[in-house]
């Protein structure tokens, strides 16, 4: 977030923005608490303000509030990979069919993601190759020029970090292939080969979903 949008925000939304930038990266994964009283401290912040954004975290489906231990980072289920799919599908698949491909800014940034990703893997720092890949993907989404789906978009990117954490050797799902893919797609929307570029992207979830299943898959068989 550009340092002039976050001064526009209220103290709230500040910290809610900041939050949900920990889950994305990953420094906040599943069953992490979070207790009103450190974070109040870490942001100096009053604790009425940190419940108001645990509330509105809550509502955005980054955390649940459990009985007897408080408020933790959700663990996400099947289903809401599914449900996360769809909505990825509706902003991705629409922002590369009617955004303005063009944007250098917004291209220069694509790259970047990618090639931090690739730095990353080259260090087999797999969670930040994974939180690249979501950079990448938010880039997408920025072509429809609409800060209100940019930000709808985060709340998916952290979510699919929790996901992405369900595997506990996140390794398996972070691999080579999807930065290759990523350099594609990104190379058509550079040259404006809209069509193409939404055939890529469209395999590109259907196959990042089943991935993403099996995944949940597996690890549910290991605890059986």
């Amino acid at each position: 977030m550009a340092s002039e949008e976050a001064g526009r925000l209220s103290v709230s939304d500040r910290i809610s923005h900041q939050l949900r930038e920990n889950i994305i990266s990953g420094k906040l994964p599943p069953g992490t608490g979070l207790i009103e009283m450190d974070l109040a401290a870490e942001y100096s912040t009053s604790r009425n303000t940190l419940r108001e954004v645990l509330h509105q975290l809550g509502r955005e489906g980054l955390v649940t509030f459990v009985r007897h231990k408080g408020v933790v980072v959700r663990t996400l289920e099947r289903k809401d990979v599914r449900d996360l799919y769809v909505a990825r599908r509706t902003l991705e698949l629409q922002a590369l069919a009617t955004g303005e491909l063009q944007q250098p800014a917004l291209l220069d940034k694509m790259l970047a993601a990618i090639r931090a990703a690739e730095r990353a893997l080259l260090k087999e720092n797999w969670q930040a190759v994974g939180t690249q890949s979501l950079r990448f993907h938010q880039h997408i989404v920025s072509l429809l020029k609409s800060s209100l789906l940019d930000e709808f978009f985060r709340t998916i990117s952290a979510q699919l970090r929790l996901v992405f954490a369900s595997d506990p050797d996140e390794k398996r799902i972070q691999t080579p292939d999807w930065i290759q893919r990523e350099y594609h797609i990104c190379e058509l929307v550079m040259n404006n080969r809209r069509s193409e570029a939404l055939t890529a992207m469209t395999r590109y979830l259907d196959d990042s979903e089943r991935m993403l299943l099996e995944a949940m898959s597996r690890v549910n068989r290991s605890f059986r």
